[in-house]
Order: C-alpha cells, then sequence, then structure tokens
C-alpha cells in the first residue's frame, strides 16, 4: 500500500542490472562468443541480464530439443546401410500425415527390397511430435536439432528427399550422446542373447 512492493522490484531490476557488469568482469573475455559463456548463460547458476548475440552466437538446443526427422544410415567399408526398411509405421502414425514413402523393387525379380526408393517429409506440415521416431522398431528414423530451415521456396526447399535426409550414426551420436549409449547398450544386450540363442 506505502510503494514498498514497487521499490523492492525496482531494487531486483537493478540488482540484476549491476550483476551484469560483475559477471563480465569476472569472466573477461569468455562470457560472450565462447560455448563457455553461452553454456554459463544457459545454466540455472547465471546472474545479471544478458542477450545471446544470434546469429553470432546460437543457443545450445538441450539434448531432447526434437525438430525435423532424419533418416539414419550406419557406413562400413565405404558402403552405406540405410536402417530404414520402408515398412511405413512412420508414415502411418503421423498425425499430419507429411511422410510419404515408395519402398524398392528388385529389378531381376520385381520383388519389393527392404530399402526405400523414395522418402520425402513435408517440412512445412510437420508438428515435430517425434510419434515417427518413437515407434520405428528399427531406429531409422530421428529426430533432428537442426531448426535453422527459414527460405523463400516452399516446394524447392521445404519437402526433403531421401538424399537431404539421410545422415550417419556419427551424426546422430553427437546431437544426443545419452540417448544414443542407452539404444547401443539395448542393441549390443539383443545381440548378445541372439547369440547365445544360437550356441545352444
Amino acid at each position: 500500500m506505502n510503494g514498498s512492493g514497487m521499490i523492492r522490484g525496482l531494487w531486483v531490476t537493478f540488482s540484476r542490472f549491476l550483476q551484469t557488469y560483475i559477471t563480465d568482469i569476472k569472466y573477461p573475455g569468455k562470457r560472450y562468443y565462447t560455448r563457455e559463456g553461452i553454456e554459463h548463460r544457459m545454466s540455472s547458476g547465471t546472474s545479471g541480464i544478458f542477450t545471446i548475440q544470434y546469429p553470432e552466437e546460437k543457443m545450445i538446443p538441450p539434448e531432447e530439443f526434437r525438430n525435423i526427422p532424419f533418416l539414419v544410415y550406419e557406413e562400413a567399408d565405404g558402403i552405406r546401410k540405410v536402417r530404414c526398411t520402408s515398412c511405413g509405421i512412420c508414415s502411418k502414425v503421423c498425425p499430419p500425415q507429411c511422410i510419404w514413402i515408395t519402398r524398392k523393387i528388385d529389378s531381376q525379380t520385381g520383388k519389393p527390397v527392404q530399402e526405400p526408393a523414395d522418402f520425402y517429409i513435408d517440412v512445412d506440415i510437420c508438428m515435430n511430435c517425434g510419434f515417427c521416431a518413437e515407434f520405428c522398431p528399427f531406429d531409422a528414423i530421428r529426430m533432428d536439432h537442426d531448426y535453422e530451415i527459414a527460405s523463400y521456396n516452399r516446394l524447392e526447399n521445404h519437402i526433403y528427399g531421401l538424399e537431404k535426409l539421410l545422415k550417419p550414426v556419427s551424426y546422430y551420436a553427437k546431437i544426443r550422446p545419452t540417448n544414443y549409449a542407452r539404444e547401443e547398450a539395448v542393441r549390443a544386450e539383443k545381440e548378445a542373447a541372439k547369440a547365445a540363442r544360437k550356441s545352444v
């Protein structure tokens, strides 16, 4: 009633303003334009007021951040093995129906092959829900961290084809190290169990 709340609020603002300069002195040359500085400013222990100097500085996406899906492939001896078997589960569970898959056909026998010939995702329709990655039984589709996808030509740049969607396992391990380690542990466990069954 006597204005004490307003004075307290102004003091909080002023103290945060002062803390900015104190932190700048405390971290000379490390506060801006460095990963260490960005990590500090994104942490719960940060103080003062600040601005991420985008696009020179970019916030580090959390591991569970998800944007457009991508397809994982493994590379061994220069041969690229796409994990996707074109089973179509991802397109079935996709709420906005933004995924289209065409299965590859064997030119000799005319029978379908467990590999996609074409795989399209309309990124303007995609709602980034992650259902496709969650339901994929082969860990073939995962959610990306790349959020800078704005462009002026929708048809040319916003419908991702197979080549644009393919990314190596090493890329996935880099952006989601915790998930990758957990999945690889489960995969190794399954392989060991399969080997044990065969040896019996």
